[in-house]
């Protein structure tokens, strides 16, 4: 008998609802729900393949325990002792931060992960942690740290209501929105142009959303800085700032107007490569939309000066009057807030320089030191050093900067423990392995994109199937490994009682606290929300357009907007040195596919189908120059690596530049994944090229974008 079951799919942030039908304990069709009210039907080609995510026979179904004849698969009892007796070892044998943690990004697309993985990191007792936000989303919480006071109040475009969006170094076509959360951003933005306004996109490569917007403006790579300070700077030259009802709350644009000054348009037009009357332009018409935004996303904060352009991002939507407006840059009210959550399950206001990395001195922010740093202080002898490592849902050796030297600092760990379904290219050197169950054999709550996305709304989706009796959730391994941890320290009251309430409530019932709590929640009267009230609509509730919500917002302690942020002011020293600077040869930039979320999902063969994807964009200038022919190999090289791929002659790159995807390189021996290490998907690693020593140095970021490389013939 055939089934159908509606859910959120959650392989990327877009929170798209899809119908799942299942027949004798299989799925057997996959689309768009027609009646989820944020995503209207729509779906990317990512959704169909959760049916080949759950089935994936290189899925791991046990625990694998790494012996001295290789891996075998071991009882839950076995390997959780194992996990907890290592790594409590590597404590007891060299101090509390000789132990690191890892946590990747799939950990925001799974509540149960999400709401644990907080309180399982603090049982770890180390300062040395680690995760993809310092290779992707930091210079947002920063800038939103510095100049509102919590590092999660993000600014969410409101792209439904905008009549001008100016959109730097995001391509929303291929990763369904970014730190804003936006199902069928297609559509949502082909809306823009319906009502009369206008999309214009800054980048180096005309990507996807480039091809549909209005206009495409080329800019070399990591000067994205210079160009937002012209636009600030002809728009307070030509006007005063429109702070509307926040006037109030605005410190420090006479600081702003004074630091622009010397960036005119004219005098960065060499740096940037954009001619000063299209900057000069681009302001008049971001000024003269009613209401227009700006955006940034990976582009921008993967770059040298990824939070000075994060925080002139945000300076542009204050002083053009479209910040915390309908149709600007706006703030949700999730139905689980955890900005408003109690110590311990929300997310925390922020830090910035409590402590510092071993060998370079990197201030640590949000809790977390750089990745750029972790390789370093694994390999260098002395006191401090990282002797083991506990990774959840992350693949960093492809993932974060010179992933060849952290394969050898991997390689020389005593003691390593990951949580995650694949023998990938970095769990491969871990001493025990635990997979989680699959993603359709858990329920579903998107507490993290909820909070990114560009309307309110709130979806609860139950498990497909049952899981096997020998599986385990993510909550279930992070609660069950922090208890055996704790018993091998001594537990304390505290800590026993909240064990016993965690397992008590367990991810479902955690949710419905803070849904209730939350402020569509039942203690806000007749109609609020509960899990029982969610569980009874299938396709989600609409909970309605963003509204303006500062200074409410805010936290107690800051309430103000610090428009120039000592910090970052400061900082800009560094974007004076890149005036006169004379541009690299050849530089790198990163891309990223629709049919792919980072490295995830190379190993599913409806995604991996088709022509190869880890192609190097080269300019057909730049081929002719170098002697490189379409679908010939190149050669590219850099400080730290060199790769050999195809190439891909074309002209959506700018001259002077070359394109390679992330995600790729799953060659390496020892990886258990049979679709993905074929040759033909296999493809090389961007990160085998980055620089670990390219920095934003602000905040210990890796500088991704513009790496110079040498590029010729293999």
């Amino acid at each position: 008998m055939r089934q159908t079951h509606y859910r959120t799919c959650n392989l990327c942030e877009a929170m798209c609802g899809i119908a799942v039908d299942v027949e004798d304990g299989k799925v057997v069709g996959v689309r768009g729900d027609d009646d989820d009210p944020f995503s209207r039907g729509h779906v990317c080609p990512k959704a169909p393949a959760l049916a080949e995510l759950h089935e994936d026979p290189d899925r791991l179904r046990a625990p694998l325990l790494r012996t001295a004849d290789g891996f075998k698969t071991v009882s839950w009892d076995e390997a959780l002792d194992a996990a907890a007796a290592g790594l409590h070892d590597v404590q007891v044998k060299h101090g509390r931060h000789a132990l690191a943690s890892y946590v990747g990004n799939p950990t925001a697309h799974n509540h149960g992960t999400a709401l644990m993985t907080p309180v399982f990191l603090r049982a770890l007792r180390t300062r040395n942690r680690y995760s993809a936000t310092s290779a992707d989303q930091l210079p947002h919480q920063l800038a939103s740290y510095f100049m509102l006071g919590h590092q999660f109040l993000f600014p969410i475009p409101d792209v439904d209501r905008t009549r001008f969006m100016l959109i730097f170094g995001a391509n929303p076509l291929a990763s369904m929105g970014s730190i804003m959360t936006a199902p069928d951003i297609k559509n949502r933005l082909r809306s823009i142009q319906k009502r009369g306004g206008r999309v214009v996109v800054v980048d180096p490569r005309r990507t996807e959303t480039a091809e549909i917007a209005d206009e495409h403006v080329f800019i070399r790579p990591a000067t994205d800085a210079l160009l937002l300070l012209a636009l600030v700077h002809v728009v307070l030259g030509e006007h005063a700032p429109r702070f509307g009802r926040l006037a109030p709350l605005v410190r420090s644009v006479e600081s702003v107007a004074e630091i622009v000054r010397e960036f005119s348009p004219e005098r960065v037009a060499a740096a940037t490569g954009v001619p000063a009357a299209t900057t000069r332009r681009l302001a008049v018409d971001l000024w003269g939309s009613d209401p227009g935004v700006v955006y940034g996303r990976v582009g921008v904060s993967t770059q040298a000066f990824r939070v000075v352009c994060q925080w002139l991002n945000q300076v542009l939507n204050l002083v053009t009057g479209n910040f915390d407006r309908a149709g600007g840059a706006m703030f949700t009210r999730p139905a689980v807030d955890a900005l408003a959550a109690a110590a311990g399950v929300g997310l925390g206001a922020g830090s910035y320089g409590r402590w510092k990395s071993r060998v370079r001195g990197v201030p640590e922010a949000g809790g977390e030191l750089p990745v750029a740093t972790m390789a370093e202080d694994m390999l260098n002898p002395g006191e401090g050093q990282v002797r083991g490592l506990f990774t959840l849902a992350g693949n960093p050796v492809l993932s974060t900067p010179n992933g060849g030297q952290l394969e050898r600092a991997l390689a020389g760990l005593e003691f390593m423990v990951s949580v995650d379904p694949y023998v990938n290219e970095t769990t491969r050197h871990a001493h025990v392995i635990l997979p989680p169950i699959s993603p359709l054999e858990k329920s579903q709550y998107d507490a993290a994109f909820h909070l990114l996305a560009v309307r309110n709304t709130a979806k609860w989706s139950p498990p497909i199937f049952d899981p096997p009796p020998d599986g385990k959730s993510d909550w279930d391994i992070l609660l069950e490994l922090k208890r055996r941890l704790e018993v091998r320290r001594g537990p304390t009251l505290r800590s026993r009682a909240e064990n016993l309430l965690l397992g008590k409530l367990g991810p479902d019932g955690l949710v419905d606290v803070m849904l209730r709590a939350g402020p569509h929640g039942l203690r806000r009267g007749r109609g609020g929300l509960s899990l029982k009230v969610l569980k009874a609509a299938p396709h989600g509730i609409d909970l309605g357009a963003l509204e303006p919500v500062l200074p409410d917002r805010l936290p107690r302690a800051h309430r103000y907007i610090d428009l120039a942020p000592e910090p970052l002011l400061r900082d800009l020293d560094r974007v004076r040195g890149i005036l006169d600077q004379p541009a690299p040869p050849i530089v790198l930039i990163g891309r990223r596919h629709l049919r792919s979320n980072n490295s995830w999902m190379h190993n599913l063969p409806k995604l991996a189908a088709g022509k190869p994807r880890c192609t190097l964009l080269v300019h057909p200038d730049d081929a002719a120059r170098l002697g490189l022919a379409d679908g010939a190999t190149a050669r590219i090289r850099s400080r730290v690596g060199e790769v050999r791929v195809p190439v891909e002659v074309s002209d959506e790159v700018m001259r002077g530049v070359v394109s390679l995807p992330h995600g790729f390189g799953h060659g390496r021996a020892g990886v258990r994944l049979r679709v993905a290490t074929r040759p033909e998907i296999a493809g090389a690693s961007l990160n085998d090229l980055t620089d670990e020593l390219r920095i934003d140095e602000l905040s210990g970021n890796a500088a991704f974008s513009g790496v110079p490389v040498e590029v010729g013939p293999s």
